[in-house]
């Protein structure tokens, strides 16, 4: 049976969220909101998978956008509410339970509020168990789909006017580019839920436990933190059959922010007498050494630690820092339709200069 959420979960998806991550943003306090408002306000139940009927409808909850911290954004639990209540206006029927498209900081909990106000379970299916640069990576194979569905957005800045409710219906691919310019309008970033399917689709197409696999790390986090970070780093590496790939200083931060809302470039690090170069679009997509031999390559989870365990983000990287490089194989990982699909890689192939869909795919 499913099992409520309580506060102890909260820094558990947070520690557990973080390294899954990858280097991307969220923020812990977003995220410590969340879940504790949760927490207080109700129940919030996680149930898995194969409790759910197959004909139960599961929506996706996300925010969306990439504030820097150059823009007056708002974002309040209420709006997650709020969005599911539309869509179920929308739908025309119930919204059984709640998945995410990826871990993080915060988006870990973004299903918890909904479903202590509302009752909608929290589904442990994942779009992705990493996070990663585009929607259509965690769309579990929705990406290219011609069929219609809806999205929901509701959120944005109070005091300059900027708060946005909106449902729009049409295939995700044009659609999804709707809710990112009303984030943007919004302030920056906005709540959503979308694309609802039933559960038996999701049963074959997301990333099943991924919210327990947070949990779980962020449970073996937890009971390490009081000895030290090297304790940390091994409960990591224990708890997800992980491994170090290197230790040292960053010697060369060259990440720039395009139009087209991503940060792009790459991070080297000196360890141990030889170079490691991250690859970043938004989050950790591959690591090199420095003859170009591959080392990693998304879906597996690449996250920077420092010295007392703690992931690093890449927009928190300095010139200097000294970090871990640490690393799951995509073998160690329940992988969604949506990662195993050749159509996602061009853009990210487009914006680093490498290949990736050769690894990911291979």
């Amino acid at each position: 049976m499913g099992r409520i959420l309580g506060m102890q979960d909260v820094e558990a998806a947070i520690r557990g969220g973080s390294v899954f991550a990858a280097g991307g943003g969220g923020w812990a306090d977003h995220g410590r909101m969340l879940g504790t408002a949760a927490v207080l306000a109700g129940q919030p139940e996680l149930v898995s998978m194969d409790e759910v009927p197959d004909d139960a409808f599961i929506a996706t909850a996300a925010a969306i956008g990439a504030p820097a911290g150059t823009t007056e954004w708002q974002m309040l639990g209420v709006d997650y509410v709020k969005a599911v209540d539309m869509m179920q206006d929308a739908l025309g029927a119930p919204i059984y339970g709640l998945m995410i498209g990826q871990n993080g900081m915060s988006s870990t909990m973004n299903a918890w509020l909904p479903s202590a106000m509302l009752g909608t379970k929290v589904v442990d299916a994942v779009g992705d168990i990493r996070a990663h640069p585009t929607g259509d990576m965690g769309s579990i194979g929705m990406a290219g789909s011609p069929e219609a569905t809806i999205q929901v957005a509701v959120g944005g800045h109070r005091n300059s006017n900027s708060y946005i409710e909106l449902v729009v219906r049409g295939a995700t691919a044009k659609i999804s580019p709707v809710l990112r310019k009303a984030a943007d309008m919004s302030g920056g970033f906005i709540a959503s839920c979308r694309n609802p399917v039933r559960a038996s689709y999701v049963k074959k197409n997301a990333a099943l436990g991924g919210i327990s696999r947070a949990l779980e790390l962020g449970r073996a986090i937890l009971a390490a933190e009081s000895e030290g970070g090297e304790a940390v780093i091994k409960a990591i590496c224990s708890a997800t059959s992980g491994t170090i790939l290197g230790t040292g200083k960053v010697t060369r931060k060259a990440v720039v922010y395009t139009e087209a809302a991503f940060d792009i470039g790459t991070i080297t690090l000196r360890c141990a007498g030889r170079d490691l170069a991250l690859h970043v679009m938004n989050e950790y997509m591959a690591v090199e050494d420095g003859d170009g031999k591959r080392l990693a390559t998304f879906p597996d989870v690449i996250t920077t630690l420092d010295r007392d365990g703690k992931p690093v983000s890449v927009g928190h990287i300095k010139e200097g820092d000294e970090l871990s490089v640490f690393h799951i194989a995509k073998a160690h990982l329940p992988l969604s339709s949506s990662v195993k699909d050749p159509s996602v890689y061009p853009v990210c192939e487009a914006a680093l200069g490498i290949p990736i869909a050769s690894y990911a795919l291979g």
